[in-house]
């Protein structure tokens, strides 16, 4: 009979003499198929006491990682998918320091330290930053498994030489070691480990009916001895390790392949290939329905002919992830897969409808009120996006499906940048589909990097092509690979004899689409309200003269003018 990875856990948390608790701690035991393809992941977090918002910090590094590490791909290994999600949290945390008092004081920030323990089939992956500690009980003694990362300058005086939210950058301990049926594992805030003897930890563990009263004991026994700081404890034991054979070994050292190509009528992993939807050198979409529960479903392969491109693959799969940390109605929903998964692949929710492209050829002339709805749509979706820390950077009517019932969603995750993980040289090359430079931001084609001004510059392009069928600057934008160069860039107005458009309408577009992203709005819900009432700084501003408005036409027309008094006068003569 094949055996399951079982554990027994205990907890406890209490403030202590400290009027809050910054403390944060959480453990994840998944059920099958997660359990053996990521493991049970358990996390322990403390703010800094000097921050008013350490308890932010930490219970946002608990839940984040216990949330995303479920929602990276299981061909990346834990290692990979737990340093993923670690450095995005801390590119979030940090972004949250940046905008508060941390800005100028790292002790007022978002700052926490953080220890976590991945229990995957016989091994256990440890992640460390801060002074939070892991033991493991080796016999009759407490192994100190991490490094605390504290400078201690003398008794009164010490701080945090690295933890979470101080720095853009991520540098983080990483250990592996193998387990055993028996083996116990203890993660202490520095408020236990400081004001608890050993043995005291050991009896504990050892004698204690149940591991949550072992903790608590642990905790008392803390608070008795005087500690003034938050104290938290997590127990672990090994109650019984899963059965390995060769196979199982060679699978977990391995990646998945990649599938074959699929036809219709294919049985694959449990799905049943209705037909392929969209095939191109870059990948294969197919309609399937689930073998369970029949539910109609969108496969994406990775292209065969791309297998030994790393860097590919490595897209292709953080697409997955992407997909599975953002929760909006406006963004493209993944499935939960309850099977086993033996290939390379995503499934996400079919989407009865069509793409804003083809609607916008069925709807050449569609209401002002119409246009909104469809881009505030749009924008909860990238809303969604720019919580997390993450950039589009590929809005255009291709990737944007409206369904039957009028909602929209965005699609297509593989030019998502997500902060704190580098994975190309330059913005630029993410862009591997031809066609989407005229919805693409100028900074790209300079090669800086894109921000979330950048996609408010797709979303203003869709706005302005939706209401004129055009677009404000044609296809010049790609051209232009210098600063002056785009400064020469010229606006066509949104404005037409034959549509009822406000004047105030198109002062919106135009600072949505500028060239230079400082001028554009600073938030996407600026633009939202313009399009909606009129801004006053518009509607009271004086209009540029021609020459400002249309250089070119402004020269044409003077040159025209004198050439004609030359001929005039040659005519005279």
């Amino acid at each position: 009979m094949k055996q399951q990875l079982k554990i027994s856990t205990g907890q406890y948390s209490y403030k202590g003499r400290k009027t809050t608790n910054q403390d944060f701690h959480g453990i994840v035991i998944p059920h099958e198929p997660q359990l053996s393809s990521k493991g049970i992941a358990i996390a322990l977090a403390d703010g800094i006491s000097s921050s008013n918002i350490g308890h932010i910090a930490s219970e946002s590094a608990v839940s984040g990682f216990l949330e995303d590490y479920y929602c990276t791909s299981d061909a990346w290994s834990v290692k990979k998918s737990a340093l993923r999600v670690l450095d995005a949290t801390n590119s979030w945390l940090y972004s949250q320091t940046q905008r508060g008092q941390g800005r100028y004081d790292k002790d007022k920030g978002c700052v926490c330290t953080l220890s976590t323990l991945v229990i995957k089939s016989t091994t256990a992956h440890l992640f460390h930053i801060g002074d939070t500690r892991i033991y493991r009980l080796n016999g009759n003694k407490l192994e100190q498994l991490t490094t605390d990362h504290r400078i201690i300058i003398s008794e009164e005086e010490n701080y945090l030489s690295r933890a979470l939210g101080i720095n853009s950058q991520l540098d983080i301990d990483y250990k592996n070691l193998q387990i055993e049926s028996g083996d116990v594992f203890l993660l202490a805030t520095d408020g236990v480990y400081e004001s608890v003897e050993e043995q005291v930890i050991i009896n504990s563990i050892k004698e204690c009916k149940t591991l949550d009263t072992a903790a608590q004991h642990i905790t008392e026994e803390a608070y008795k001895n005087g500690s003034k700081d938050n104290l938290t404890v997590q127990i672990i034991r090994i109650e019984e390790l899963p059965n390995q054979n060769i196979g199982d070994i060679y699978l977990n050292a391995s990646e998945l392949p990649l599938p074959p190509l699929l036809d219709a009528r294919m049985h694959f992993d449990g799905y049943n290939i209705i037909r392929e939807i969209h095939g191109s050198s870059r990948s294969h979409v197919y309609l399937a329905s689930d073998g369970e529960t029949n539910e109609q479903v969108v496969i994406k392969t990775p292209s065969i002919d791309l297998r030994e491109d790393e860097a590919y693959l490595e897209r292709f799969l953080m697409e997955e992830w992407i997909a599975r940390r953002i929760s909006s109605a406006h963004v493209l929903k993944p499935c939960q897969q309850s099977r086993k998964r033996n290939f390379v692949y995503t499934v996400t929710e079919y989407i009865e409808g069509q793409t804003l492209a083809q609607w916008m050829v069925d709807n050449p002339n569609p209401d002002l009120e119409l246009v909104r709805d469809i881009i505030e749509q749009i924008a909860k979706g990238l809303r969604a996006f720019h919580r997390l820390e993450m950039l589009h950077q590929d809005i255009r009517p291709e990737n944007i499906m409206i369904d039957t019932t009028g909602t929209v969603k965005i699609i297509d995750f593989g030019s998502t940048q997500v902060a704190g993980i580098a994975e190309i040289e330059t913005p630029i090359q993410q862009f591997h589909i031809q066609g989407t430079a005229q919805y693409t931001a100028p900074e790209y084609f300079l090669g800086e990097m894109g921000t979330t001004r950048s996609d408010l510059f797709s979303l203003g392009i869709i706005t302005y092509q939706m209401l004129s069928g055009k677009l404000p600057y044609g296809t010049q934008v790609a051209r232009t690979r210098t600063k002056a160069a785009q400064r020469k860039l010229n606006y066509a107005s949104v404005l037409d004899e034959k549509r009822e458009i406000p004047a105030w309408i198109d002062d919106a577009i135009s600072k949505s689409v500028h060239p230079d992203p400082h001028k554009r709005y600073q938030e996407i819900t600026e633009f939202l309200f313009d399009l909606r009432q009129p801004n006053k700084a518009f509607l009271n501003k004086t209009r540029p003269p021609i020459i400002e408005r249309n250089p070119v036409g402004f020269w044409k027309g003077t040159s025209l003018i004198l050439a004609g008094i030359i001929l005039f006068l040659l005519a005279k003569d």
